[in-house]
């Protein structure tokens, strides 16, 4: 009876180590095998949504992630804009691909026909022996509620190409950027502004829809002497600016872009302006209704583009797009 009972713990025993054996095994499997293979499969899983988010961030953001300009355009075709998170709005960099194009009256007279209702306000004067034209713009760019400040030298006289009175400017180089700074409001209530160096200083926010009649510009410019402001002050006073609304600090000019005091684009009609403002209440309506349920830029771009791709494109057209400066092409030979 004795041996059986050795027999039987000898057994038992056998029976123990083979099952910590196996045990061993299949931790060590575990641990060295299928919990790496795990970690890799998960935190590779994690790096390639976020590597998916930065370049999706980076596409609506204009900033270079290994893809060019042009791959950026072709994922968003918001080129040559920044984005700003806090206020919501888009704004040129210093370098936008509207800079070689300059300013010329055509391109305020193709507006309207491209669904943006816009007060224009060029003011032209004389500094230094050369024309200089600063033009303050606000209003409704298709889905943008926006405005603008642009900084031009005189370059050429349209006229002998048989546009009367017409002349095309040229951005300012860098050296002539001025400081300036904006608040652009609503009713009275500001939708957002904008400080800076620039030689076209802007904003546009996506989705908010106005009358250029609801929209003041509260406007100020730092020049670079004191005879380069009052000769731009001469020029709003030339242009219909009262001295009460005119204030100067130094070098630095302030004053409110309201009911415009120059000729306005004879595209612009009452009629016209009408019937195209109720299609842009219409889109920017749209749209709000599309992005409502999300909170990035980037997530609300996407969703546009795929429920209602006929917005997406106006959407993505932030500001004056390409097709306002189809003019430049007629007069590109004379001018470069």
């Amino acid at each position: 009876m004795f041996s059986n009972i050795v027999l039987f713990n000898v057994g038992t025993l056998a029976l123990s180590a083979i099952y910590l054996s196996v045990g061993s095994i299949l931790t060590t499997a575990v641990f060295y095998f299928l919990f790496p293979l795990f970690m890799v499969f998960t935190l590779g899983k994690l790096l390639f949504v976020f590597v998916a988010k930065i370049y999706s961030v980076a596409a609506v953001l204009g900033i270079s992630v290994v893809q060019d300009n042009k791959e950026q355009e072709d994922v968003f075709g918001i080129d040559g804009y920044d984005y700003e998170l806090k206020q919501d709005i888009f704004y040129s960099t210093i370098n936008p691909w509207q800079r070689k194009f300059g300013y010329c009256r055509l391109y305020d007279e193709a507006l309207a026909h491209l669904d943006m209702i816009i007060d224009c306000e060029p003011i032209t004067f004389n500094y230094g022996g050369e024309n200089w034209m600063i033009e303050f713009c606000k209003g409704q760019y298709a889905l943008n509620t926006g405005c603008e400040v642009g900084v031009y030298k005189e370059a050429f006289n349209l006229g002998i190409l048989g546009i009367p009175g017409t002349y095309f400017y040229r951005s300012v180089d860098d050296k002539d950027m001025m400081h300036m700074a904006f608040s652009l409001k609503k009713n009275g209530k500001e939708l957002f502004n904008r400080e800076d160096k620039h030689w076209w200083l802007n904003g546009f926010k996506l989705g908010e829809f106005s009358n250029p009649s609801q929209l003041t510009m509260d406007i100020g410019i730092s020049f670079n002497d004191k005879g380069m402001c009052y000769a731009f002050i001469d020029g709003l006073i030339r242009a219909g600016y009262p001295d009460s609304e005119i204030m100067k600090v130094g070098n630095r000019v302030y004053f409110t872009f309201g009911k415009p005091h120059t000729e306005q684009p004879i595209t612009r009609t009452r009629f016209t302006d009408w019937i195209t403002q109720k299609k842009n209440k219409i889109m920017c309506a749209e749209y709000r209704r599309v992005t409502e349920a999300y909170d990035t830029i980037q997530d609300k771009l996407n969703a546009v583009r795929k429920y209602r791709p006929d917005i997406y494109k106006k959407a993505i057209a932030v500001g004056k797009n390409r097709k306002v400066y189809k003019e430049y092409d007629r007069i590109a030979k004379y001018i470069e």
